[in-house]
């Protein structure tokens, strides 16, 4: 199924109605015949035989699925309803011994399960022996079992980013019977968030209170943005049974570079390319991510997708809220813009005339060829850049009508990103060994360690997760100011540099996750204070 700008939950009507047996079932020998799910009557936009909409807030609407099945024979049935990532994981599981003949089983998840596509996966053995099975453990194209879609308030603005007083598009699906709407900028508000399915933040609008006439499908609300400074926001959506959506937004400047010299790109691409959210409804999220067989060179990522977590981009709150805090917390004057708003300079000297700075605080791992030629123009030119996280640059993307397609890692295309960023990426262990940097050279930037008591052998912080390293084509002159040695084995050894040019720019890369994602511990927020200093334009 080409996934398209308009179809987060209506496309699944299309892609739904094709659904297919795996190979064997319902064939003579197999005990199970005419699975399907039902929600007890009240369809939801896209709803099939292989795909039901649930939202269990006791309200008698839509709080159960129901799972129906013949079988020919006495059996056991063991139901696994399994919530996907790269492999199936079981939130409810029962077995049955059930006689021939009709069956419906059912489940009734908590009010607080969280809202997404839900995989059911049975496995069926006869009194003979002959088993069948419905639910891949592998992430695939189509459809090989019912899907229950749990239903929350699911929203998302159709373009990342607006001007301010802009007449934004909000796609909404939900069947609460009406809405209370906060616009809320994230980043100046005190206190930990300690969820990542929560987003806090500083109110910048009265409510606004919509009763919600389509609550049997999607539906595009046209709304209009307060007239707030450059930044990141979001909408939040509550209902009156408590359920709570995101849609979170940026609002950019007009043009761009009119605010200040600095600009701040959040990685809009990458939060998309990460996002599990399940648009297709076969039961697995539309990411490249989901599994070897869900990523081949045609898969496209939609970029109007809202995302899972109540609509919280994945790792915002360990990757990039703490840069937006030090931001917000210091007063410093940027620009935020999303990932497509550089390619709206078109040039790297139009880039360069708007910005003397451009940050990329968190993992900018996914960018289009204009992107990447523009901001390599844009460092010849004597343009900054901080890189405050790791594995960026990485991925070529082709963008088109809100989707992305991911094509070949650009150190294959001749342009590796070390040339660029200093470092590139070396690998990758979900976490699981995470270090402290280790200062090697102070004296070669001794404005970066002012004021941290840091020198020659000094351990700081506890990075890893992705990290990168100097290559050969890392430009003349790029040093390695800090190191995390072997952190993956002997063979991998996070490095943090930085490199000057001719032409006057500086380009600071941090080399591991993640300065910005921890910018409000003291020390980090010094770094990022001498940083700012070394990078940014006076005044």
């Amino acid at each position: 199924m080409q996934r398209v700008a308009a179809g987060f939950l209506v496309a699944v009507a299309l892609a739904a109605a094709g659904a297919a047996p795996i190979a064997g079932q319902d064939r003579g020998l197999t005990p199970l015949a005419g699975l399907s799910v039902t929600n007890g009557g009240a369809p939801f936009a896209g709803d099939r035989p292989w795909l039901t909409t649930i939202t269990p807030n006791g309200d008698g609407l839509r709080d159960s699925a129901e799972i129906h099945f013949r079988l020919r024979e006495a059996a056991r049935v063991r139901l696994a309803i399994s919530r996907t990532r790269v492999r199936p994981e079981a939130v409810y599981a029962h077995t049955y011994r059930l006689g021939p003949g009709p069956h419906t089983l059912t489940w009734t998840p908590s009010p607080e399960r969280e809202a997404r596509t839900y995989l059911v996966r049975l496995f069926v053995k006869g009194v003979d022996g002959a088993t069948s099975n419905y639910g891949r453990a592998v992430a695939h194209r189509g459809r090989d079992a019912p899907v229950i879609r749990l239903l929350g308030i699911d929203a998302g603005f159709l373009e990342p980013s607006y001007p301010a007083g802009a007449d934004a598009q909000l796609r909404i699906a939900t069947d609460a019977p009406s809405l209370e709407v906060h616009f809320v900028r994230s980043g100046p508000e005190f206190g930990a968030t300690r969820s990542s399915d929560i987003m806090h933040g500083e109110r910048v609008s009265q409510p606004l209170d919509v009763v919600w006439h389509w609550t049997n499908r999607p539906h595009i609300l046209a709304i209009r943005l307060p007239d707030i400074p450059s930044g990141f926001y979001y909408a939040k959506l509550t209902a009156p049974d408590g359920r709570i959506g995101y849609a979170p937004f940026i609002i950019r400047p007009v043009p761009l570079g009119s605010v200040a010299r600095v600009a701040v790109v959040l990685p809009t691409n990458t939060w998309q390319a990460y996002n599990f959210y399940d648009a297709d409804g076969n039961g697995w999220g539309d990411t490249w991510y989901a599994g070897p067989q869900a990523h081949p060179a045609v898969l496209r990522i939609g970029l109007q997708r809202p995302y899972l977590n109540r609509g919280v981009p994945p790792y915002f709150r360990t990757y990039d809220l703490g840069f937006l805090h030090w931001l917000a917390w210091s007063g410093r004057e940027v620009e935020y813009v999303a990932d497509p708003d550089l390619a709206r300079l078109r040039t790297g000297e139009r880039l360069r005339r708007a910005y003397d700075l451009i940050i990329f605080p968190g993992h900018e791992e996914y960018v289009t060829g204009r992107v990447y030629r523009i901001v390599r123009s844009f460092r010849d030119l004597g343009g900054s850049l901080a890189f405050l996280s790791a594995d960026n640059f990485y991925w070529r993307v082709a963008a088109r009508s809100h989707t992305l397609r991911r094509t070949r890692p650009w150190r294959e295309l001749g342009r590796p990103e070390a040339e660029l960023v200093g470092v590139q990426y070396r690998g990758n262990d979900g976490g699981r060994h995470q270090a402290p940097y280790t200062v090697e050279r102070a004296g070669m930037a001794p404005w970066l360690f002012a004021g941290t008591d840091l020198h020659n052998g000094s351990r700081f912080g506890h990075f890893g997760i992705e990290v990168d390293g100097r290559a050969r084509s890392s430009p003349r002159g790029t040093v390695v100011l800090a190191q995390i040695p072997h952190i993956f084995g002997r063979s991998v050894t996070a490095q943090m540099t930085y490199y000057e040019t001719r032409r006057g720019a500086k380009v600071f890369a941090f080399g591991a996750f993640t300065l910005g994602g921890s910018a409000t511990q003291p020390l980090q927020h010094t770094l990022l204070d001498n940083l700012w200093a070394r990078l940014a334009p006076p005044g």
